[in-house]
């Protein structure tokens, strides 16, 4: 039986990730960035931080995307001035994708007013606080990054998971 407070929560998870979808489209509606656009910079600045290279196989993989979807993505980042090809020193049939400044300062200046917002409640936090939740997000995101993977296992086999059934409205 799940802890009490446990619906609560799956339900304001789940607001809070349709409010941050309405802020991401808020946001790229002025720089012209798709969606995909903004999780490849997402990327590439993660890959950045922990010294990572990021090819079009890794960026495809990590966004589970088809390849020509892939090109179609890095060609976009790279005609708006997102991101810059090279060719690798020690396999020049390997492409590395590298952010730009212009990429660095578009994601700050799309993102600051979201930091701003949140950075007070989380300096409310106590250190266990912060702890707490920052084990649960971590805990969160591969649990969700499973649960992607096994419903796109079940879905290429031919197998669509069936919802329960139940008289309760799916909001309360």
């Amino acid at each position: 039986m799940p802890p009490q407070g446990a619906p609560e929560l799956l339900r304001l998870l789940q607001q809070f990730t349709v409010a941050t979808d309405r802020y991401v489209d808020a946001v790229s509606d002025r720089t012209e960035l798709h969606r995909t656009d903004l999780n490849a910079l997402a990327v590439m600045a993660a890959a950045e931080r922990e010294g990572q290279t990021v090819t079009p196989s890794s960026l495809r993989h990590a966004l589970n995307l088809s390849s020509p979807a892939t090109t179609a993505l890095v060609d976009r980042l790279d005609r708006a001035g997102h991101v810059t090809r090279s060719r690798s020193n020690s396999d020049r049939r390997q492409v590395h994708l590298e952010m730009t400044d212009t990429a660095r300062s578009t994601g700050a200046s799309m993102f600051l007013p979201l930091a701003q917002a949140i950075s007070p409640l989380i300096a409310r936090l106590s250190p266990a606080e912060l702890q707490t939740v920052t084990t649960f997000m971590r805990q969160a995101i591969l649990a969700t990054e499973q649960a992607g993977q096994q419903a796109s296992d079940l879905q290429a086999n031919g197998v669509i998971p069936e919802a329960p059934v139940t008289d309760r409205p799916l909001r309360e």
